[in-house]
């Protein structure tokens, strides 16, 4: 029975004669008619794309995405089949779908895209491990055994076994470990230190204080560290509270123009 072109072959329940409708769809100018026709055709064949997209439901995908890539590459099949050609259709159709499915797994479906050098690793470790596996009393084989299971380098089985946990990232909600079930991976992580600020600024100032005379450091440390008023201030030192104030605004933009060079080299040393 022909599968496309007039070729007899072996059909499968989901492979219908649509000859007749693709010589037709050839000969129709785009229009009305001719999407109508595609349509039909695509929906003939869906079976056989969506009986493709299932032999890869066991790679961690949801088996209905895989059906909505399957489709799409039906329709890239359909578009772009010529019988003219004398290809049968079916054949012709296989390798798009499951070459439209792999770029899928490839381009679209790792959390956190990897070279397409260690995603072929990866899958040939992956087939090989559980190939090995129904082989060795179901123990995980080593790492040699692999290395002449798939004919990579250790260094390359290596790479494919890290890449194993690669295509799919865990939530910070997950838990910690096995026996984690009460803290989830977020509670593991670091949190910013908020004081950091507080002690760049602190030694970004301590060569500047050591630089101001002792009187004015004295008035600094009474002001913000044993939180003294101006007048407190004043009549502890024998002086007006209108002197401390000019004091203190001194010796804090003396400290500022200090710092403010220290974090900038070529520029003009500020006064003394």
């Amino acid at each position: 029975m022909s599968t496309g072109c007039g070729r007899t072959q072996r059909r499968r329940d989901d492979t219908p004669d649509t000859a007749a409708g693709f010589e037709r769809l050839v000969r129709l100018s785009p229009g009305p008619e001719q999407r109508a026709l595609c349509d039909d055709l695509v929906t003939a064949w869906l079976p056989m794309a969506h009986r493709l997209a299932r032999r890869f439901r066991d790679r961690g995908e949801p088996l209905e995405d895989l059906k909505q890539v399957a489709a799409l590459g039906l329709v890239k099949a359909v578009n772009g089949y010529d019988p003219d050609r004398g290809t049968p259709f079916e054949p012709y159709a296989i390798l798009t779908i499951t070459g439209e499915i792999k770029r899928y797994f490839r381009d679209h479906s790792w959390d956190v895209h990897v070279p397409r050098r260690i995603q072929d690793m990866r899958n040939k470790v992956r087939l090989s491990i559980k190939e090995l596996s129904h082989t060795a009393d179901d123990r995980s084989p080593t790492v040699m055994q692999l290395v002449e299971h798939t004919g990579l380098s250790e260094e390359d089985v290596l790479v494919g076994m890290g890449a194993l946990d690669s295509f799919r990232s865990l939530s910070l909600n997950a838990p910690a470990g096995p026996a984690a079930a009460d803290h989830s991976l977020i509670d593991t992580l670091g949190q910013a230190e908020s004081r950091y600020e507080t002690i760049i600024s602190r030694e970004a100032v301590k060569p500047c204080l050591r630089n101001l005379p002792e009187r004015e450091r004295r008035i600094l440390y009474l002001r913000f560290f044993q939180d003294m008023t101006q007048a407190q201030i004043g009549q502890e030192l024998g002086i007006s509270q209108m002197h401390v104030s000019r004091l203190l605004r001194q010796s804090c933009q003396q400290v500022r123009r200090h710092v403010e060079y220290a974090a900038e080299p070529h520029s003009v040393p500020p006064a003394a």
